[in-house]
């Protein structure tokens, strides 16, 4: 057992030792994104959705899930996050409303924000299917990935 990291001498799953790590500052963007249809594109345009403004209350939320994510993901380590910054771009063609999900998160520690960006793409996504479902319960929000990562042991990775 003493190749697997996440296991314990008893087999057991535990929470990874981070402590002889070095801190060294660490990036993360993940993307995510939504497909609505006209009426929930215009009113969010207009900032008409009964709900308020959804892509500002989207955003709180991808904040606040990205500050919490160790307490949704069981292994994940609790971190103080220097920066989260979400972006938002309408991908539209023809009868098909995307909103792409943009996340970027920035720390420096011992440990990657993989999860962090990833989980508040999701969150932001699932936030503004909450706003919207009211006008329409068929919205499709779409694949959720690392776009790229920067710092750490495993260096840098990016998406091709």
């Amino acid at each position: 057992m003493d190749s697997f990291t996440h296991f314990n001498e008893q087999g057991r799953a535990k929470m990874v030792d981070i402590s002889d790590k070095n801190e060294t500052v660490r990036t993360a963007v993940a993307k995510s994104s939504i497909q609505v249809n006209k009426e929930i594109y215009e009113g969010i345009q207009q900032g008409s959705m009964k709900k308020g403004d959804v892509l500002a209350v989207a955003q709180v939320a991808g904040i606040m899930a990205a500050k919490n994510t160790s307490q949704w993901i069981p292994m994940c380590h609790p971190l103080s996050l220097s920066g989260v910054d979400i972006r938002f771009d309408w991908n539209v063609k023809d009868d098909l409303y995307i909103l792409v999900i943009e996340v970027s998160v920035k720390t420096k520690g011992s440990t990657g924000v993989e999860m962090e960006a990833l989980t508040s793409a999701s969150a932001t996504a699932l936030t503004i299917y909450d706003m919207c479902k009211a006008v329409d319960k068929g919205m499709m929000i779409g694949e959720t990935y690392l776009l790229q990562k920067t710092g750490g042991k495993n260096g840098d990775f990016k998406r091709d």
